[in-house]
């Protein structure tokens, strides 16, 4: 009965703190062009967090400095066009998402032609720890194994839940077509070959 209800407290605490994130993160960030190429830090690290609440490994941290050196990864990948690459940064984790821009027309009245607009998504740090959450499914903690689709992974979610990682920072870019970037580090690394994530 005990265990029961440990667990039991356990699963309300998580979809506590899953409620919580998602009050925090529905709104996206300000619209302004000065928070265009800013990540919401607390949102991040909140969905980070209420992710890994599920699974039960320790909370994370922000870290400015890791916060600081994926902006500056984004920013570079914004000059080659926004291409998906990683850094390759010693002793970090690292997640990388890209998102296209809304390809919009419109037509005058009588004529042919469209007039095509591309603007920026409304993505939030929610939609973006929830494309690296969908993963989770794919992952077998009894083997630790992923069966992920051809062309997927399960190293996004590993890499989030990893019970050894204590910190996070994570940035954007939005490149000159308005498609985005966003980049989070990790310290210390996850996804060790030969470990499991938690």
């Amino acid at each position: 009965m005990q265990q029961q209800q440990t667990i039991t407290r356990r699963n309300q605490t998580a979809h506590a703190l899953i409620s919580a994130a998602l009050l925090l993160c529905l709104a996206p960030a300000k619209s302004d062009a000065a928070q265009a190429n800013t990540a919401d830090a607390m949102c991040l690290l909140e969905e980070h967090n209420a992710l890994r609440a599920s699974v039960g490994v320790p909370e994370l941290r922000w870290s400015d400095a890791l916060a600081r050196q994926a902006t500056a990864w984004a920013n570079e990948l914004k000059k080659t066009g926004c291409g998906m690459k990683h850094s390759h940064t010693a002793k970090a984790g690292e997640n990388l998402y890209w998102a296209s821009p809304l390809k919009t027309g419109t037509r005058s009245k009588g004529k042919s032609t469209w007039k095509w607009r591309l603007t920026q998504q409304p993505i939030t740090g929610k939609n973006v720890i929830a494309a690296w959450a969908i993963e989770q499914p794919w992952y077998s903690s009894a083997n630790n194994t992923c069966d992920a689709p051809p062309g997927k992974t399960c190293g996004h979610y590993t890499q989030m839940v990893w019970a050894g990682t204590r910190e996070v920072g994570c940035g954007k870019a939005v490149c000159d077509d308005s498609s985005q970037v966003w980049v989070c580090n990790y310290a210390p690394a996850g996804n060790v070959v030969g470990q499991r994530p938690y």
